[in-house]
């Protein structure tokens, strides 16, 4: 499998992809010649100003000779090219850095020294990769004094930062204070002298480190030591790792597998900390040791157990804040500011797409969440502001930072969607939660989704379902249901309220050739039971599945909740996140075959709800015609809605029948179409000219990886009553219950 995810399609794991325009013989003159003459003279006048013409200020080198290649050891420059191209593909996904991967076949030191400092000018920065020891030490330690751009060996400092973050919230979790501990440490390579190093930075006594290698304790009597074990040469009176273990309380592992018995583990001091970082495999397993002693804290290099010590939760973002400080380096005070700026981020409540992403429910601070989870999206938010403030801080930032929030905005938009409008609004909800039904209790992701509206305050959630089925669900899914309230539409007590209900609903349907009877029989069924209970008050709005678009009741919706007034259609959009900005996409649920009347009011409400979500909406009304080119009868319904707009709605900026291509390229669509009523501005609202474009174009463009998706949003309904589809994620749900309540408490104030 590995083999194939690295062969398939195009070899490899990274690309060029350019970011001006090539089209044209003029693109291609300024990108090359003559053009390009301009910013070479610029630059030649005023070296900085690299930094504004060319890439160097986001590109790092990812440079490796191949003498330590994460557990494989010795394999060669070229044999690691694979997990150089990894490396660069982690700083391009995590943190927007650009870079390329260099393998240089040398195994001198001061020769790799020459290499790296000719070719320092093509870069913002370098991280050095899978170099062994001692050779790293000279290798990082000369380059960061002759070269003036970030340096940093990975290998040493990345596992150094992101253990010490461990290690100070593990020690808060068992009461112990940094300089009262005994550390021991196994292992004595460039990882582990320099996480001793940073450990001491952090307050570790000197005096109460126990390092080891694989002759035993590094005594200061024994011989042969290099000047990185020779830092750490203790004194005492220990010569085995068995004998180090007695009394200590934190053991750092970087070393080999099942080296640390549970016998070792039992001698240690009261509330142990244990770090087995050896990879694959610990030095301990994670489970004996947790099975060993039930007050101890462990972490791993490892995945599938908690506290993974990963790398990438660090060196992302902290080359993110060197480069976009213009620091010169990578010193202690930065390094610092991102242990503290990681450790604090795991004391945060854990946002729900970070529960979803790793399968868990309601991570919190704690033995087993001493670290934030490497797809925590508020990593880059947190530790790249806190190293470029410490770069400025310390004096060695070139471009400081002087508008924090700005910046923040800005490194939100490298990564796409900032996440802003929903932050914004689920803080709305908290601030007055409303009672939501979610109908389907008996599924996994609704049950989740649920306990989490419940636990994080978006909502006061109602589940329908059997009152026993859903607590066996919970308790298999580790469920917490405290604040979520279970309503069996079939339960004998919900009798009288069934009895209503169907009153109501046969008197609003029996037009419709709706019985008493068999109005009662709709009520035993979830989505007409959460229904009514909007509709009478019972529950301030409601969610229910469906299993297609289209397939939503929509006759049976409009007749019990009702339409806004001056609308003769609901209708619902999907909001597209991206990293060129947020569309807004429409109708992708509810309307199959959209009459001119249809389109109208699809147009109309979607001009309402992009206002809602505090946007000025740029709507374009799609076909595959542009401005009447074709007479096709699909093409003149959309040209005849657009005239309707005109006509008769002139405040909603609408514009259309026109292709995709012509909505999102202003320019392009501008100097074809001068008399467009869109001119100058950029499209953020596509309305699709039928049901199957729409919900097709929006589930494809999420499939691809285009963006993320928020939806479907219901417009139109008196009420605040959503679907969404049967197999919707945690999240997805979570948006639609936080929109609902947000539609709930406009219409209350309203």
């Amino acid at each position: 499998m590995a083999l194939d995810y690295h062969e398939e399609g195009k070899p490899g794991k990274i690309e060029i992809v350019p970011t001006k325009p090539y089209a044209s013989q003029h693109d291609l003159a300024l990108a090359y010649s003559p053009g390009v003459a301009y910013p070479c003279l610029e630059i030649e006048k005023n070296p900085e100003d690299a930094y504004r013409y060319t890439d160097k200020g986001n590109l790092v080198g990812v440079v490796s000779n191949g003498t330590a290649v994460l557990g494989l050891g010795d394999i060669g420059a070229l044999a690691g090219k694979p997990v150089m191209e990894g490396k660069a593909l982690l700083f391009k996904i995590f943190a927007g850095i650009d870079a390329f991967d260099i393998e240089v076949n040398e195994k001198d030191p001061e020769k790799v020294i020459q290499i790296v400092k000719a070719i320092s000018p093509t870069f913002g920065g370098i991280n050095l990769e899978d170099i062994k020891a001692p050779e790293c030490f000279e290798i990082e330690t000369r380059l960061k004094e002759e070269c003036d751009i970030p340096i940093m060996h990975d290998d040493q400092h990345g596992t150094a930062i992101i253990s010490g973050a461990g290690l100070l919230n593990a020690l808060e979790i068992q009461g112990k204070r940094i300089e009262d501990i005994r550390l021991v440490v196994n292992g004595a390579g460039a990882a582990a002298i320099s996480c001793t190093r940073l450990y001491v930075a952090l307050g570790v006594r000197p005096e109460n480190v126990v390092m080891c290698d694989s002759k035993g304790v590094i005594r200061a009597d024994r011989s042969n030591l290099n000047s990185q074990k020779r830092e750490f040469a203790t004194t005492r009176d220990l010569h085995t790792l068995q004998e180090a273990m007695v009394g200590a309380d934190v053991f750092l592992g970087l070393s080999v597998a099942d080296v640390v018995t549970p016998e070792m583990v039992l001698s240690m001091a009261p509330k142990p900390i244990v770090f087995a970082l050896a990879n694959p495999n610990p030095e301990i397993d994670y489970n004996l040791a947790m099975k060993t002693r039930d007050d101890i804290i462990v972490a791993t290099g490892r995945s599938d157990y908690p506290n993974q010590i990963n790398n990438v939760i660090g060196f992302p973002y902290i080359f993110r804040g060197a480069l976009d400080s213009g620091a010169t380096g990578i010193n202690e005070a930065m390094k610092i500011a991102a242990v503290h700026a990681i450790a604090d981020l795991a004391k945060q409540p854990v946002p729900a797409v970070v529960d979803e992403a790793y399968g868990l429910n309601d991570i919190k601070f704690g033995r087993d969440y001493i670290l934030p989870k490497a797809l925590d999206p508020r990593l880059l938010l947190c530790v790249a502001p806190a190293v470029a403030k410490a770069a400025d801080e310390s004096g060695i930032a070139r471009r400081p930072i002087t508008d924090w929030e700005e910046y923040k905005i800005r490194l939100r938009t490298i990564m796409g969607d900032d996440g802003k409008m929903m932050r914004r609004l689920t803080e709305m909800a908290r601030q007055d939660p409303k009672r939501v039904v979610i109908c389907e209790g008996n599924t996994d992701n609704m049950l989740r989704a649920a306990v989490r509206c419940a636990t994080q305050g978006i909502c006061r959630p109602v589940v329908l379902g059997n009152e026993e089925m859903i607590e066996k669900r919970a308790d298999r899914l580790g469920l917490n249901l405290k604040g979520v309230e279970i309503v069996n539409p079939r339960h004998d007590r919900e009798a009288d309220t069934r009895d209503r209900y169907a009153r109501l609903l046969a008197e609003k349907k029996a037009r419709e050739g709706y019985s008493f009877d068999y109005a009662l029989e709709r009520m035993y069924e979830r989505s007409y039971f959460g229904m009514m209970m909007v509709e009478t008050g019972d529950a301030d709005a409601c969610l229910f599945s469906s299993y297609s678009a289209g397939e939503t009741a929509a006759g049976d919706v409009v007749s019990i909740i009702g339409l806004q007034e001056g609308y003769k259609h609901f209708a619902t959009m999907h909001i597209l996140n991206t990293r060129k900005g947020t569309y807004f996409i429409a109708d992708t649920a509810v309307n199959p075959d959209a009459d001119k009347s249809a389109l109208v009011d699809i147009a109309r409400l979607s001009d309402h709800t992009v206002r809602f979500f505090a946007q000025e909406p740029v709507i374009a009304m799609l076909s595959y015609s542009n401005f009447g080119s074709s007479k096709h009868e699909e093409a003149t319904l959309v040209a005849h809605a657009v005239e309707e707009l005109h006509e008769k709605y002139p405040q909603v900026l609408v514009d259309g029948e026109m292709q995709v291509e012509y909505a999102l390229d202003t320019k392009l669509r501008d100097h074809t179409y001068p008399f467009n009523k869109l001119k100058g501005k950029q499209v953020n609202t596509l309305v699709f000219p039928n049901l199957t474009a729409a919900n097709t174009a929006s589930q494809m463009l999420l499939s691809m990886g285009v963006g993320s998706i928020i939806g479907p949003i219901q417009m139109g309904l008196k009420k605040p009553v959503y679907f969404t589809n049967s197999n919707a994620s945690v999240r997805e749900i979570i948006d639609l219950v936080t929109i609902a309540s947000i539609d709930a408490i406009t219409l209350a104030n309203r």
